[in-house]
């Protein structure tokens, strides 16, 4: 690779992490070329990049790139394969699926949503981790289930204000209520009149 070629895929490294909110490091080597091959199908089939880097050149992107990525310099040693991918937990799950089969790929590092994890322990955790737009689905899923409560009970009573009403007559709990409030409205007047 002459020096012009490298200076173009340090540039193009860098705008790819600068791009990438997720990137993991990780270490494959001594898989067979099957083995290699099937990772990098399955890595192609759940969206996720992989490529593996030169450690001088990776690190020359990182200091390029937008973003401090000084922590992970210490993790660029022996074979390096960079997984980039749009989900945060994708390349995670993609590890802890194919190690099902080899022990490899081994995690260096990752970075997650603007957050470092170190060692191959993190895998788990990793894979567990939900992107912001699961959480902003789960919040509004949260949000709009009281209203969907409610609407569905105006639909299960048919939806008009006699449905309503029948089911507010049939509802002892609502009934007894009422009649202790009308029993204590009651007695209260009776106290009333006789203090006069």
């Amino acid at each position: 690779m002459t020096r012009q070629e490298k200076d173009q895929f340090i540039d193009q490294l860098a705008g790819k992490l600068s791009a990438s909110e997720n990137f993991y490091l990780t270490d494959i080597s001594g898989l067979t070329v099957g083995q290699s091959n099937d990772l990098r199908r399955s890595c192609f089939n759940k969206g996720v990049e992989l490529q593996v880097v030169k450690n001088t050149l990776l690190k020359k992107a990182m200091e390029k790139a937008e973003g401090n990525y000084d922590e992970a310099y210490d993790v660029l040693k022996g074979n390096t394969a960079l997984m980039i991918s749009e989900t945060g937990n994708v390349p995670a799950k993609l590890i802890k699926d194919f190690r099902k089969k080899s022990e490899r790929p081994i995690l260096k590092a990752a970075y997650v949503e603007q957050c470092f994890y170190f060692g191959d322990d993190q895998v788990k955790a990793l894979s567990t981790l939900k992107s912001k737009n699961e959480l902003i689905g789960e919040i509004i899923g949260l949000l709009q289930s009281p209203a969907k409560n409610v609407i569905s009970g105006l639909k299960s009573a048919g939806s008009n204000l006699s449905g309503i009403l029948k089911t507010l007559e049939e509802n002892p709990v609502s009934n007894s209520a009422n009649s202790e409030s009308d029993s204590t409205d009651t007695a209260s007047e009776e106290t009333s009149e006789a203090a006069e």
